[in-house]
């Protein structure tokens, strides 16, 4: 079983307008959608759609309960969230027709108390075996600091289940020094991590001497894959761009379900850079066309380098 946990989802809304956004103006909308947001939950999407056995952890706030499940079960992923109290965090996303770039306005998470994170921690202290594996992803909500996080990571590995973490800054270091098999930084995350005089290639070659499977995204350079002392070149193929909100949650999820399957690094690879491919097209955050994901991954090329 793969078990994804996002700490701090979220329900988006997206306002699609009818015309570029002005201020001081009354700016109509031609449809409005609504979307999971949280990148365990795309994750987990992505898993459900090549067939892998999943469930969605986290919490929930109470307020907006039905709402937030109403939008994962439209979504079919298999769930089960903690409550807590307050509302599940609302993001309102403005997109211009033309698609020049959106807006984006989140609200503040809900606050996690001590019987909330006791409930999560009990429930993996009782359900994981060493056969799973648990993806740990996106932001922490307040009442939930990295000494908590330290503490769930560790549990986790604990029960020795293959522990994946897309987090970031001071989380994404916590994640590499408590034993993570699998992170997926992008540039900017990367170059957090950097110490003075400190080089991107010196730093990836430390991480992966730590982290079993890291994959790195490197801009116009593409994606590197550390793996087994090996590194793999991800080229992908070129797509007509819609929307590249969740393409990389998309990838996460979609690689970790292939890896869960095949153990095969380079299927994994590029079976995650078809689906991502194919996210883009969509206006969606989390839809994917599986079938055209498929013709896809044969596009995709890996250059080994050892």
């Amino acid at each position: 079983m793969i078990y994804t946990i996002t700490l701090n989802p979220a329900i988006d809304r997206l306002i699609f307008l009818k015309g570029q956004l002005e201020k001081r103006k009354n700016n109509r909308a031609q449809k409005v959608l609504y979307d999971i947001g949280g990148k365990g939950t795309h994750a987990s999407y992505a898993i459900s759609k090549l067939g892998v056995e999943n469930l969605a952890l986290g919490f929930a706030g109470i307020m907006n309960l039905l709402k937030f499940q109403q939008v994962l079960d439209d979504k079919e992923i298999a769930h089960r969230f903690i409550t807590t109290d307050g509302s599940t965090r609302e993001s309102v996303i403005l997109i211009d027709p033309e698609n020049q770039g959106s807006t984006m306005v989140t609200e503040p998470s809900f606050t996690v108390s001590a019987v909330d994170k006791e409930k999560l921690k009990n429930y993996l202290a009782v359900t994981l075996t060493p056969q799973d594996m648990v993806l740990v992803a996106g932001s922490t909500p307040e009442g939930f600091d990295l000494i908590d996080l330290a503490e769930l990571l560790q549990l986790i590995k604990t029960k020795g289940c293959f522990l994946a973490c897309d987090l970031s800054s001071e989380a994404l270091k916590l994640a590499i020094d408590s034993g993570a098999d699998f992170i997926k930084p992008n540039e900017l995350e990367l170059r957090e991590l950097l110490s003075e005089k400190e080089t991107i290639e010196e730093k990836l070659n430390e991480i992966s001497a730590k982290v079993a499977v890291m994959i790195a995204s490197r801009g116009d350079q593409g994606s590197i894959c550390y793996f087994e002392g090996k590194q793999y070149q991800v080229i992908v193929p070129e797509v007509k761009e819609v929307n590249d909100t969740g393409a990389g949650d998309c990838f996460v999820g979609a690689f970790l379900a292939t890896f869960y399957q095949t153990s095969d690094i380079e299927q994994s690879l590029m079976m995650a850079s078809g689906c991502a491919a194919s996210k883009v097209r969509y206006e969606d955050s989390c839809y994917f066309n599986l079938a055209e994901a498929k013709e896809l991954k044969n596009k995709v090329r890996i250059k080994q380098q050892n």
